[in-house]
């Protein structure tokens, strides 16, 4: 399994925004073929503060996940809400197995 746990601060005016985005985006990533989880996280002790949960069967599948029509959408309408840039970190998911 392939996981990303991606870390977004957003600027606090736009949280709202942001929220509504990735939902969206949200929606159509659960869709797509290799895609295991998709969990959107926000902070409580800091509400700007997202974590983006992605794990895809393989790292092919991510890679496609960056190629689709809603993450790019996504990617260009939060850009100007980044209170910084987005920070990815790579994990082997172990369990559950994939196919369990």
């Amino acid at each position: 399994m392939y996981v990303t746990l991606v870390h977004v601060h957003v600027k606090p005016e736009h949280v709202a925004e942001f929220i509504e985005a990735t939902h969206r985006n949200h929606q159509h990533s659960v869709r797509e073929p290799g895609n295991l989880r998709f969990d959107v996280l926000q902070s409580p002790e800091d509400p700007a503060h997202f974590i983006l949960y992605e794990a895809y069967a393989t790292e092919a599948d991510a890679a496609r996940h960056k190629e689709t029509e809603h993450y790019l959408a996504w990617r260009n309408r939060v850009a100007d809400w980044m209170a910084s840039s987005r920070v990815g970190v790579r994990f082997h998911g172990l369990y559950p197995e994939v196919g369990q």
